[in-house]
């Protein structure tokens, strides 16, 4: 029999453990499959687990003992799906807050930010942490790093609603906690109403984070449509913010009114030109099973998406009926109908092959416990049942995330450049991608051409500029200034994307280029011809 052990029992590393962990090792660096070596190395009557092997071997390695050995970390790494698109995300959430929005569709726990569950991975975290953002992103990269995960590349994700409605003195603290645990600085002092950071502690902080261990990479808030306007996209900028995530739901007035979300479909058109002007990278929500749609007109609703506002990114949230949102009294008066499981696999397994080939489809359901769903669909692993249902009828889909290379070894040599023209609202959009023979991603850049109708910013950089809104290599996470053999990161595929910009610009007629760089990827740029400007990196094309 087996003996169970408790989370601190599995997490410890007492010596006689680690000899038996590094027995392991030894075993899966001469070519034993690691299930047979946890298994024949047990601990304790109980078979060794993944961490136990990261931990002995990041301190055999930090000893001098061992030499640094990627290929076998890659091997006992805890899920490495996690960092399979080339960067480490790290996820916070704001502290409980009004939100200006009365969407009936939202659940609304007094323990939480508006639409959040205490009991949903992130938000668990940010609960035990009491919301102090230092804690959270600590105890995130110390996580991470205990599965063997690079945490020197850190996408940083602030989540909890509207993020435009919090003080901008709790927004400014809020962000430089992260950075300060980010750059293994003492947190600062606590934020009280009128008395917080202004912003005044940020460019130290961001300064810091350029050479920190743990670079940031982008810097993400989500927010509503009717919250953005030119001024707080400069003070996004202030932050360190490179993307924003915006729940636009439908695209249908009288189906957003019946939903109580506050905004019309023209607004979302606005605030989408002015994310893309201002060189944003834009996340879109969309809610299928919304109060008055039907599968039908979420079919027809869905290719709206792509008509003007093609957002780089979208999630796919089914509406979900949760008992402490006020669609449930509409529920239980027989207003309104969840749909099946099956219906909803069907809708979108319809709608993902139409999704164009410059947007990545991060998720297909909110990760609410199943327990809290009332009625309607409660499976987790729609994305999942999709792929399968696609896979039946011989469909695919050709979103980024479905053709990232991942773990795949490339050949930097065989890789074509695909350049990939389309036109939202303000803009021409140039989607730069290096592709394998088998039409998998390696890289990509995103650049924008502002045109004559493009929304004004009155932000100075981007004066007739040209914009650089995104550059991705993709690929396992490696480490700041290392290579790996066949690894798309590291190999001059950012750079060789960054020349193509030029030129393409530079043929259009533009002078200047900007690109809207993360903190932690500012002395990247700043090697390749860029200089500081106000809020962006920018140069002269000659």
């Amino acid at each position: 029999m087996v003996k169970k052990l408790n989370w601190s029992e599995m997490r410890s590393l007492p010596p006689e453990k680690m000899a038996q962990a590094r027995r392991a090792l030894e075993d899966v660096r001469l070519g034993k499959p690691l299930g047979a070596a946890l298994r024949e190395h047990s601990w304790n009557d109980a078979p060794l687990n993944k961490s136990a092997l990261v931990a002995t071997y990041q301190q055999l390695v930090e000893s001098g003992e061992w030499e640094p050995d990627e290929a076998l970390l890659a091997a006992i790494r805890l899920k490495p799906v996690r960092t399979l698109s080339g960067v480490t995300t790290v996820t916070v959430l704001t502290k409980p807050y009004p939100c200006p929005g009365k969407c009936i569709f939202c659940p609304d726990d007094i323990r939480m930010p508006k639409s959040y569950l205490p009991d949903e991975p992130g938000a668990m975290r940010a609960l035990e942490h009491n919301f102090d953002p230092y804690a959270q992103v600590q105890s995130r990269l110390e996580a991470l790093t205990a599965v063997g995960h690079p945490t020197d590349k850190i996408e940083l994700l602030i989540l909890g609603g509207t993020f435009s409605s919090y003080r901008r003195d709790y927004q400014a603290w809020f962000v430089r906690q992260c950075f300060n645990a980010l750059n293994n600085m003492p947190p600062a002092p606590i934020s009280l109403p009128g008395r917080g950071d202004g912003g005044e502690g940020i460019p130290g902080a961001h300064h810091a984070n350029e050479s920190a261990h743990h670079r940031n990479v982008g810097l993400v808030v989500e927010t509503r449509p009717d919250e953005i306007t030119p001024d707080e996209l400069a003070w996004f900028r202030t932050l360190g913010v490179t993307k924003v995530q915006m729940g636009v739901q439908c695209l249908d007035d009288p189906i957003l009114e019946l939903n109580q979300r506050g905004h019309t479909v023209a607004e979302a058109h606005r605030a989408v030109a002015q994310l893309r002007a201002a060189g944003f990278k834009i996340v879109l929500h969309w809610m299928p099973n919304l109060l008055g749609a039907t599968p039908a007109s979420d079919r027809e609703d869905f290719p709206r998406l792509w008509e003007s506002l093609c957002p780089d990114e979208i999630k796919i949230y089914p509406t979900q009926l949760l008992e402490n949102a006020p669609l449930y009294e509409i529920w239980k008066r027989g207003e309104y109908q969840p749909y099946t499981t099956d219906e909803l696999v069907h809708l979108i397994a319809d709608v993902k092959p139409s999704i164009p080939r410059y947007c990545r489809v991060n998720r297909i359901i909110r990760d609410i416990p199943s327990t809290h769903v009332v009625s309607g669909n409660k499976r987790t692993s729609l994305r999942q049942d999709v792929q399968l249902e696609m896979a039946r009828r011989g469909t695919h889909c050709d979103c980024i995330r479905c053709r990232e290379v991942r773990g795949e070894k490339v050949k930097p040599a065989a890789l074509r450049l695909d350049d990939l023209v389309y036109h939202p609202d303000g803009a021409e959009e140039h989607f730069l991608s290096f592709v394998t023979l088998e039409d998998q991603i390696a890289g990509f850049l995103r650049l924008s051409l502002p045109g004559a109708d493009s929304p004004a910013t009155s932000l100075v950089d981007l004066d007739r500029a040209a914009i650089i809104r995104e550059v991705h290599v993709y690929g396992q996470s490696l480490a700041v200034g290392t290579e790996q053999s066949g690894a798309a990161q590291h190999t001059g595929l950012g750079t060789r994307l960054l020349t193509e910009a030029d030129n393409l610009a530079r043929a259009k007629g533009y002078h200047r280029m900007a690109v809207i760089a993360a903190v932690g990827t500012r002395q990247y740029y700043l090697e390749r011809g860029f200089e500081r400007g106000e809020l962006y990196l920018v140069k002269r094309l000659r």
